[in-house]
């Protein structure tokens, strides 16, 4: 009881001496404001945008590898000479590794057209990706239907002129009527609509299905060269829950070496991509930015904890005397130390909640225009986290130097 009567009393004395001294304490905390402001900011921005990135990621699945001419990254020294002669994964790949997986959900082959029209009667829709896919589609990817349902294993088979749209498209063609049994026109050939998938809004990799629309492959054959380059041939993998990803990872380049008949020793002609890979990426990049947003807050506060510093020198010449005066009425000299260390916390928290309260004004100005940014719960501890340290860094040696006075000649001065 006694340590909380004293540290209330210390509270009480620094609580007084800042409302005493109003402008040197609002010029007093602006740094740390600014600081904070700065770093809190940053970080904020980054980690609603790493957020969305993220979102976006987890739509691959944690469980699906991607078999592709070309591996994931381009960053830095990209060796993309070792790459450029490798063949395409084709039919045949897809055909030999769908019989030899044995973790495997489903195995799909995909390509994708992009920047076609789309028609119905006098409406049309610009710039759609037109996807094809055999049957295992709905098992490698996750779909959802707002209207409608999947291709048959039939239809998948025969080719049969079907098609699921995006939301986006579906609604600029019919006009919120419904999609289902409606033909439309696209690269010349007439399909019947059997889906609309859900809608899902923007996405900050493009990997959306508001804007596509899925063809079965068989009859995509008849439309354009499946196993060419431009089109991006894609294997998709999803392994079975169950199954760590390296095992599925594993069993996948085995079975792709042999269909491929590269000989032990030499590298792979072929690359695995998967979710983890991007996410490294993430964590890199973003590494990058936080280290950028302490550095640009980082001098801020800076000179802010060294104007702390001095304000709280100057407060300890000033009340030297009443320093005197409590010492020989008994204050010891912790108390004096607390009461000196929690004003300049005080000031520091002070400019810190201020530098919080522009980032959160900052947030709300942004939603108005159209960027969401969250301000997260670990950014505000962390920016009052931050304002604590500085503040004890900052306020301790002048709170030491005033605990350690002589209260005579306190008194004297």
């Amino acid at each position: 009881m006694i340590i909380i009567r004293l540290i209330g009393e210390s509270f009480r004395f620094a609580a007084d001496a800042l409302r005493q001294n109003k402008l040197r304490t609002m010029l007093s905390l602006l740094g740390i404001t600014i600081g904070i402001f700065a770093i809190i900011f940053v970080f904020s921005a980054a980690d609603t945008f790493r957020a969305k990135l993220q979102a976006s990621i987890d739509k691959l699945g944690s469980k699906t590898i991607f078999i592709q001419k070309w591996p994931w990254g381009g960053f830095g020294d990209y060796p993309w000479w070792k790459y450029v002669n490798r063949p395409e994964p084709s039919l045949r790949d897809y055909e030999a590794l769908k019989e030899r997986m044995e973790h495997a959900v489903g195995v799909s082959y995909e390509v994708s057209a992009s920047g076609r029209t789309v028609k119905y009667r006098s409406n049309s829709v610009e710039g759609a990706e037109l996807r094809a896919a055999s049957h295992d589609f709905n098992k490698t990817w996750t779909v959802d239907f707002q209207e409608g349902r999947y291709f048959t294993e039939n239809e998948s088979k025969s080719g049969s002129p079907v098609v699921i749209l995006g939301a986006e498209i579906a609604d600029g063609l019919f006009n919120g009527e419904p999609a289902i049994g409606k033909r439309i026109v696209v690269m010349g050939r007439k399909l019947t609509v059997v889906g609309v998938f859900k809608k899902e809004g923007e996405d900050m990799l493009g990997m959306s299905q508001d804007k596509n629309m899925l063809i079965t492959l068989n009859f995509a054959k008849g439309l354009f060269d499946v196993e060419n380059g431009r089109y991006g041939p894609t294997i998709t993998v999803r392994g079975m829950e169950h199954i760590a990803l390296e095992e599925i990872e594993s069993e996948i380049r085995g079975a792709m070496r042999a269909i491929h008949k590269i000989k032990p020793g030499s590298e792979d002609d072929f690359a695995l991509n998967k979710s983890t890979i991007a996410s490294d990426q993430l964590d890199k990049m973003f590494t990058v930015v936080n280290i950028a947003g302490w550095v640009i807050g980082g001098f801020s506060i800076l000179v802010g904890g060294f104007g702390i510093a001095n304000i709280m020198f100057v407060s300890v010449k000033e009340r030297t005397n009443i320093i005197g005066i409590q010492k020989s009425l008994g204050a010891k000299n912790y108390f004096i130390l607390l009461q000196f260390l929690f004003e300049a916390v005080a000031l520091c928290l002070l400019g810190g909640l201020l530098g919080l309260l522009l980032v959160y004004i900052g947030t709300l100005i942004l939603g108005a225009v159209g960027f969401d940014m969250v301000l997260y719960m670990s950014n505000i501890m962390l920016g009052i986290g931050v304002s604590f340290l500085i503040g004890t860094i900052s306020g301790f040696w002048p709170a030491y130097s005033a605990s350690r006075l002589d209260p005579v000649e306190a008194i004297r001065s």
